[in-house]
């Protein structure tokens, strides 16, 4: 009796819901209504915009019936078309770059280097000034044609600087000065040495230029050879590594083996030897640099105060171009602005759908109103009897006919053994007994 009066009331719901939802769609659908009724939304659709939403709306093409309903929409399929070829070049071009900046990007540039010294005499006795005449030496430079807007300072193109004064005036004490860059160096812009002094000095300036990456000046029989003088370990390899090649010194059995000709013999001092031998044998014929050497006589001649001298050399330096390579890898004002008009994209991607999903259901309704509003209640009765578990088929139990069928029989005398030996267990625990 419980069963059958949950049944009825879950018919009576079903039809009541039926019934209102069923009302609701002929009065939308005769006042022209374009918004979706709430009830409206199938089970099944509800399910696929909550993964379209998991996804976090990945596609972006329109589907097929909407391409052929609405023609205009294959100038958006172009315009994504583009997008992907535009994309796939920018990824290509943006690998491009990340491989060049693991490279040193640089160019020459000159240095202009000004020399300038200043001669202070010394006063008469009795005076109250210094009595001892003296002269200050100047060291200053500056890159011709900077078009950088942040200058770089003197000393940071240089890794050791050396003045030598005159030996015999000044003693085997006091004729050097040195500088020398250290890891808490702070850059200047110029070098000032001061000394007693009323005589003319000759000096000797050595500047040892700091490269980056180092540099390395090769044995001379191996940089005629190569016809490399000055480079950096990299360069010399593949300097190397070319020659081996033009020459045909690698051996044709035994790859990982260099053949050495008669010049790399007397280099090497090897007839033979492993490509994993190379740096090591190179690092012998490898030395710094030598530094760059300028001769001055620092005058203590009135005449001579306003002159100065000036010497250009070569100097590298980081290529602007590189700043604005790493600039663009790391810049993420674009990419938020691309991300938040994906994300418009999808959205109006999705509303379109949604637009297709309640245009097919007013046109369908359109075309044959008593068809559809049977199959969609078939379908609402469906979706209802999922969500509430429901057993059986409620629409054919309502009916007479139903319990007119021949497995009802059966089934009530299978109801009745059942019923018979629920009630045989019961008495047997209530007795203790075993009844045959």
């Amino acid at each position: 009796d419980k069963t059958s009066e949950i049944s009825t009331d879950i018919r009576n719901v079903l039809k009541n819901k039926l019934t209102l939802i069923g009302i609701h769609a002929i009065r939308s659908f005769a006042q022209g209504q374009r918004s979706f009724p709430p009830d409206f939304v199938h089970v099944q659709v509800g399910l696929a915009k909550s993964l379209v939403k998991r996804r976090k709306m990945a596609d972006k093409v329109l589907p097929q019936r909407i391409r052929d309903l609405v023609p205009e929409s294959q100038a958006y399929m172009d315009l994504l078309a583009f997008e992907r070829k535009l994309d796939q070049t920018i990824a290509r071009k943006r690998m491009e770059i990340q491989e060049a900046i693991k490279k040193p990007i640089t160019q020459k540039r000159k240095l202009r280097i000004y020399i300038s010294n200043t001669y202070t005499p010394g006063k008469p006795e009795g005076e109250e000034a210094e009595k001892v005449a003296s002269w200050e030496l100047r060291v200053e430079g500056k890159l011709l044609e900077d078009p950088g807007k942040q200058k770089r300072k003197f000393s940071s193109f240089f890794k050791s600087l050396v003045i030598e004064l005159d030996k015999e005036l000044y003693g085997p004490d006091n004729h050097l000065v040195e500088w020398h860059r250290m890891p808490t160096t702070q850059e200047t812009d110029g070098f000032q040495v001061k000394r007693p002094g009323d005589v003319n000095v000759k000096c000797t300036l050595l500047l040892m230029l700091d490269h980056q990456p180092p540099q390395y000046k090769l044995d001379p029989r191996l940089a005629r050879l190569l016809g490399v003088h000055t480079q950096t370990r990299a360069s010399i390899m593949q300097a190397l590594w070319l020659y081996i090649k033009n020459n045909k010194l690698q051996d044709c059995h035994e790859k990982e083996y260099i053949n050495c000709n008669r010049y790399f013999r007397q280099i090497f001092g090897c007839p033979r030897m492993r490509f994993s031998d190379i740096p090591m044998k190179l690092a012998s014929l490898l030395q710094h640099p030598e530094p760059i050497v300028i001769n001055h006589i620092i005058s203590v001649d009135p005449n001579d105060q306003k002159k100065t001298a000036c010497f250009d050399i070569d100097v590298e330096v980081d290529d602007p171009l590189k700043a604005q390579m790493t600039s663009f890898l790391s810049s993420t004002t674009n990419q938020q602005e691309i991300t938040a008009l994906e994300i418009k994209i999808h959205e109006t991607i999705e509303s379109i759908n949604q637009l297709k999903t309640q245009r097919d259901f007013m046109l369908s309704f359109s075309n044959s109103p008593q068809d559809f509003i049977q199959d969609w209640l078939k379908s609402q009765s469906r979706d209802l009897k999922l969500m509430t578990d429901t057993v059986g088929n409620p629409e054919e139990e309502r009916r007479t006919e139903f319990y007119h069928s021949p497995w009802v029989k059966e089934a009530i005398g299978r109801y009745i053994f059942s019923k018979v030996q629920q009630r045989r267990q019961e008495l047997e625990q209530v007795l203790g007994i075993r009844l045959t």
